[in-house]
């Protein structure tokens, strides 16, 4: 998975009136953009599916529906839908900048869960759903887009071994999570990576 929000500079909490555990959320980084990579976002607001489609769901329901229904991965871009090749520097880095193609299902779903702005108890109904593991996936791509890094952690929690995941994605899960930059986290992301690696006989998948 591409790493696409660990290069922000320090951003101000916005923190609710009910406190860190109330059903209000507090509001980390930029409150407009989520924090999403900029070429990222620019897909996800000019991408027709958005515009429109996303544009006709107004509840939560409706939109964890649409996750359950449409999502099959929870990379940044369809796959196949951009090249890369021969690109350096920040292109290299970032998959498919500047060669177009289509933003996904689930960062479109993901930036249409920021305009509803979530409350605590609808993100944990995310990120414990029992129906799909996108439906978990997008609620942590939530929280680490949006939440203040030091509770991070609290939020992982007991949630790193996701055995529903196909095991390619959970590899590529665990390597975004080590972007998170808290000490404890990065140990636990260490350890599954190793253990995923046997488990494929040494070699991590691309």
């Amino acid at each position: 998975m591409a790493n696409v929000g660990n290069q922000l500079p320090t951003q101000a909490v916005s923190k609710p009136p009910s406190g860190k555990h109330g059903n209000v959320l507090p509001l980390w980084g930029n409150e407009k953009t989520m924090n999403l990579n900029p070429m990222i976002l620019t897909n996800v607001l000019s991408s027709p599916y958005f515009k429109v489609q996303l544009y006709e769901l107004k509840t939560y329901h409706e939109v964890v529906d649409e996750i359950y229904f449409k999502v099959t991965h929870i990379e940044p871009w369809e796959k196949g839908s951009r090249k890369t090749a021969g690109q350096t520097g920040m292109c290299g880095g970032v998959r498919g900048v500047g060669t177009g193609g289509i933003v996904s299902t689930a960062f479109c779903l993901l930036y249409k869960l920021f305009t509803l702005k979530l409350t605590r108890k609808q993100l944990m109904g995310l990120i414990t759903h029992t129906d799909s593991p996108y439906i978990r996936a997008l609620g942590f791509m939530y929280i680490r887009y949006t939440q203040p890094p030091t509770d991070l952690l609290d939020w992982y929690d007991g949630f790193l071994d996701d055995e529903e995941m196909p095991i390619v994605q959970q590899v590529n899960w665990i390597l975004y999570l080590s972007t998170v930059g808290l000490r404890e986290c990065k140990v636990a992301v260490l350890y599954h990576i190793n253990l995923i690696s046997l488990y494929l006989g040494g070699h991590l998948p691309t």
